[in-house]
């Protein structure tokens, strides 16, 4: 089982998660994104949902938006 993964949105990297002890942690990899850096998700589909829903605007008050 692999450590690390690529977040892809709209065609467009927007990090890696890499496993760790707490879960998965989340590395930027566009300024669009950075709301998510350090976060820890229990799972690589709850980043990558996290970053959907940023993209889309969805996410919580106070957050990047998507650009």
């Amino acid at each position: 089982m692999s450590n690390a993964y690529i977040i892809e949105v709209q065609d467009r990297a927007a990090g890696i998660v890499t496993r760790d002890g707490r879960g998965f942690s989340f590395f930027s990899s566009e300024r669009a994104f950075d709301s998510l850096e350090g976060r820890t998700f229990s799972s690589v589909r709850d980043a990558e949902r996290a970053a959907q829903a940023l993209a889309k605007g969805d996410a919580p008050r106070g957050r990047a938006r998507f650009r």
